[in-house]
């Protein structure tokens, strides 16, 4: 392995004559002590609306996270118990994330669109007591989970203090009201900074989705380091259309929302018009978005209203220089890209006050520690905001922490300019990231090596200027087989963005002397659309 060359500059995110310090992050001790202390101030100021339209205020809102944490101990669960949340955005989907977290429940975020196959592999290795769902059929598929057989132990390490299940899956739908016993009361809100508080899935770099076990420290020093380097206040009014079963929506937009003690407006799904409309009719302040929504909404013929935004910020996926000018032209304002993994969080950042450069993602937030590797270029994250390890899976944390429990190694390749400004070049496995969505090939392949009439496939992401990149299959059949007909067997084990968006039939693979494909030859091969 090669030295590790530490990169400077989190200072600058500062603002000037704030005395801060890293220990700062950690003051608050957990995310709900820090919400609590936020909301509890002026109680009847909003702070959430939704696709209803109504605004619930802030003390309306702990009292609803209060009820949802009372109805969740009365069903059974206690502090440590594991409980997916799957389901679109609302105010009380969100009560009953806080409810959980305020219990001392572990959260375990899982997208809406995963097929039974999808869910079976999470619930298989993280065991939950519960759910939140606004599903029937996926809270069926998280039962039946379950029930099948498969499970494996945890390993005494990381995540050994997360307890099995008791008993029958409790499930709590958004949308129902709470049930709760008159007079009962429970302790809310004692979670320390090491206690669990998500196991975030990640496709990683190798193997199937990985779940990463992040406290309630990791969380709330991210929140408030990007509070600090955002000029994120209690004034500010987000337009959050991201989903919340995804880290940027959950992890940044709402933890970072309750932290600041300001307000958003929470959107079902992205719309380039409802996003638009509902930047006009609130008057928002800020916008979180990934590359293919700002595509889009370029595309849209009302983009001038985001003239009125202090803030857009982009992540997940990189943004392309094209976009990245385009949206500074029509709208006066540069999008502030931004970088960080499931693992870590969010750690690189353009700045808020100075150049926000064109495919560059900017330096170190406050408090956080970036380092690129002598040998290979590869990027380590050190610092609050890193997880603790791989749950049920020692050999892939150990991996992830090939320098000592410091350093998280993120398996992207990384440059720094004079300035200081890290630059992502690549990644060193071949993970493809697709309208902001983590596409592991090896998982695509494997679905269409299923179909009967396939021999072999192999996987890589294509350039995308809606999606970033696409998926694109190379496949070699026994017999014949439309691209059609892959796309719909693979329908069956894959969500949406993970199925290829193309097919190409060949007779054999580029490999090397030892039999690996080699995919950088396979994209090469890959026509781009105008073709």
């Amino acid at each position: 392995m090669g030295d590790l060359r530490v990169v400077s500059g989190w200072r600058g995110h500062i603002p000037k004559g704030n005395r801060f310090d890293p220990s700062d992050l950690l003051k608050d001790e957990s995310l709900p002590k820090s919400w609590v202390k936020a909301l509890s101030e002026e109680s009847d100021r909003d702070l959430f609306s939704d696709s209803g339209g109504r605004w619930v205020r802030r003390g309306e809102f702990l009292e609803l996270s209060e009820r949802a944490a009372l109805e969740m101990h009365s069903s059974g669960l206690e502090p440590g118990d594991r409980i997916v949340l799957s389901s679109t955005a609302s105010i009380d989907m969100v009560a009953k994330y806080v409810g959980a977290l305020r219990l001392g429940l572990v959260v375990v975020p899982m997208n809406t669109a995963y097929t039974r196959s999808e869910v079976f592999h999470i619930v298989r290795d993280v065991k939950p007591s519960a759910a939140i769902v606004d599903s029937a059929k996926m809270a069926e598929w998280i039962a039946a989970g379950i029930r099948q057989p498969g499970f494996v132990e945890p390993f005494q390490g990381p995540g050994a203090c997360l307890p099995m299940p008791k008993g029958d899956l409790q499930v709590f739908f958004t949308g129902a009201e709470p049930k709760v016993s008159p007079g009962l009361t429970v302790p809310l809100d004692e979670a320390l900074g090491d206690t669990p508080a998500l196991i975030a899935y990640t496709s990683g770099t190798t193997g199937r989705p990985k779940g990463a076990i992040l406290t309630h420290g990791n969380l709330l020093a991210c929140a408030k380091s990007l509070n600090i380097a955002w000029r994120w206040t209690n004034l500010d009014r987000l337009v959050l259309s991201l989903p919340l079963f995804h880290m940027h929506g959950l992890g940044v937009g709402i933890n970072g929302t309750l932290c600041a003690g300001s307000s958003a407006v929470l959107l079902e799904r992205f719309d380039p018009e409802a996003v638009i409309d509902a930047v006009k009719s609130h008057s928002a302040s800020m916008f979180f978005g990934v590359p293919t929504m700002y595509q889009r909404l370029l595309d849209s013929k009302s983009l001038r209203e985001f003239q009125t935004l202090r803030l857009m910020v982009s992540g997940s996926a990189p943004l392309s220089r094209e976009v990245h000018r385009e949206v500074a032209d029509r709208c006066g304002t540069a999008i502030l890209e931004r970088y960080g993994t499931t693992e870590s969080l969010i750690d690189i950042s353009n700045p808020y006050e100075g150049g926000r450069k064109p495919g560059s993602v900017g330096f170190p937030l406050p408090g956080v520690e970036v380092a690129i590797s002598t040998d290979n270029s590869e990027i380590f994250i050190g610092g609050p905001t890193v997880f603790k390890g791989y749950l049920n899976d020692p050999k892939a944390t150990a991996a992830a922490f090939p320098y000592g429990k410091e350093w998280f190694a993120t398996g992207d390749v990384g440059t720094v300019d004079d300035d200081g400004y890290v630059a992502i070049a690549g990644r060193l496995k071949d993970l493809i990231i697709s309208g902001g969505y983590n596409v592991y090939p090896k998982e695509v392949e494997e679905a269409l090596r299923s179909h009967p009439n396939v021999k072999d496939a192999a996987v890589v992401g294509a350039p995308s200027k809606l999606w970033g990149e696409e998926v694109v299959a190379f496949v070699i059949k026994f017999q014949d087989v439309s691209e059609e007909d892959l796309v719909l067997h693979a329908s069956q084990f894959l969500a949406s963005y993970k199925r290829p968006k193309r097919i190409f039939f060949v007779e054999e693979f580029p490999r090397n002397a030892l039999g690996k494909v080699i995919s950088a030859e396979l994209r090469t091969m890959v026509p781009s659309w105008d073709q």
